[in-house]
């Protein structure tokens, strides 16, 4: 592989709310730029270490991934999840562009590239921050979402569906114990993704999703239909952003403005008992999900990921995003993947899976 001369000093940091495997995305590469004679700067606490002077920021070196790290869940270099540096909201209300402060703070590293580990919302930020500071700049997808347009897995997602599964496994004989509901609610935003996964792994009944709309009625006859079966108990899996049947959010909104959801497992456990009069409970796992130690899988995706980031910067491929597709590695432009959300589609094959199973995943139209 041939190496431009002119990268020397690779910055890389994390962004975005943190998971499972971003310490293994941080070791890859800083493992292969040194195999390459790079240096890596991490920025702590994502673009916010960039607004201190001096830079909040250090050379990492090969001699601390010991492999201690590969297995630490969270993130080394801390990470921020609010706020665009392009349109900061000051505590007073105001509105201020850091960006020209952010870009000198690039300039003072001597970053002759730059990696962000994040979503596609960082991604966008980072890639006009790096633009602005003339380095290139490469994405690795991450996020429990798994909601990250043209990868198949982004790091976290694996891991924050085996603490599901784990949940369900533990739900199941306390369901069955006590002829109860079991409703568990996750995260996932908009996406799906680790409701459905979590469902068919963990043997659940109902599984709602935001992208395919359900009825009670539908919903309580599945009920019906497994106490008819012989059977004095289910599991129910509700994904956070699911809406009430009548199409109400369960959120409250932030003084920012953003919406944080949280809620539904209540309501529709609730909901289950006025209709059907059986003793349901809710747990709710929350960022439960997202401080487990990285799994195997999540393990091999971020160290992947991490190495074809840095061969992007080497092949002088900027303005990319390193993506996981059919077990291996490839990448796409930034563009097609910044504004893009990939969610559950009806002909998914977790949706189909699902359907063969016989769990409710809601009202699908007939084909």
């Amino acid at each position: 592989m041939t190496v431009p001369t002119a990268t020397r000093r690779i910055g890389v940091l994390t962004s975005g709310g943190d998971c499972a495997g971003l310490n293994a995305a941080i070791r890859a590469v800083v493992l292969h730029a040194d195999a390459l004679g790079w240096e890596v700067i991490g920025i702590e606490d994502g673009t916010l270490g960039l607004l201190d002077r001096p830079v909040r920021a250090r050379r990492l070196m090969p001699a601390e991934f010991d492999g201690i790290l590969l297995r630490r869940a969270g993130t080394m270099l801390g990470t921020v999840s609010t706020g665009d540096p392009f349109a900061a909201r000051m505590p007073d209300g105001t509105v201020v562009d850091q960006s020209e402060r952010m870009r000198e703070g690039i300039a003072e590293l001597g970053l002759d590239a730059l990696i962000g580990i994040g979503g596609d919302g960082s991604f966008r930020i980072l890639d006009r921050l790096a633009r602005l500071a003339g380095v290139p700049f490469v994405g690795v997808p991450k996020t429990i979402d798994n909601d990250v347009y043209g990868t198949d897995a982004a790091i976290g997602f694996n891991t924050a569906v085996e603490v599901a599964v784990e949940a369900l496994d533990r739900l199941q004989p306390t369901a069955q114990s006590h002829d109860r509901v079991m409703v568990l609610e996750v995260m996932g935003r908009d996406a799906g993704h680790i409701a459905i996964h979590a469902a068919v792994a963990g043997g659940a009944d109902i599984c709602l999703i935001p992208e395919i709309p359900y009825s009670m009625e539908g919903l309580t006859a599945k009920l019906r239909a497994v106490s008819a079966s012989g059977r004095s108990f289910a599991l129910v899996v509700v994904s956070e952003a699911v809406r009430t049947d009548t199409g109400e959010p369960v959120a409250h909104v932030k003084p920012d403005g953003r919406i944080r959801y949280g809620g539904i497992g209540h309501w529709l456990a609730e909901r289950i008992e006025a209709e059907i009069g059986v003793d349901s409970r809710v747990t709710v796992l929350g960022h439960v999900q997202r401080g487990a130690e990285p799994i195997a899988v999540d393990r091999v995706v971020a160290s992947a990921l991490g190495v074809h980031a840095v061969d992007l910067i080497a092949a002088g491929r900027a303005g990319r995003v390193a993506v996981w597709s059919r077990r291996g590695v490839g990448d796409l432009p930034l563009e097609e993947v910044v504004g893009r959300t990939r969610l559950v589609e009806p002909d998914d094959i977790l949706v189909r899976t699902a359907l063969g199973l016989g769990i409710y995943i809601g009202d699908l139209p007939p084909g």
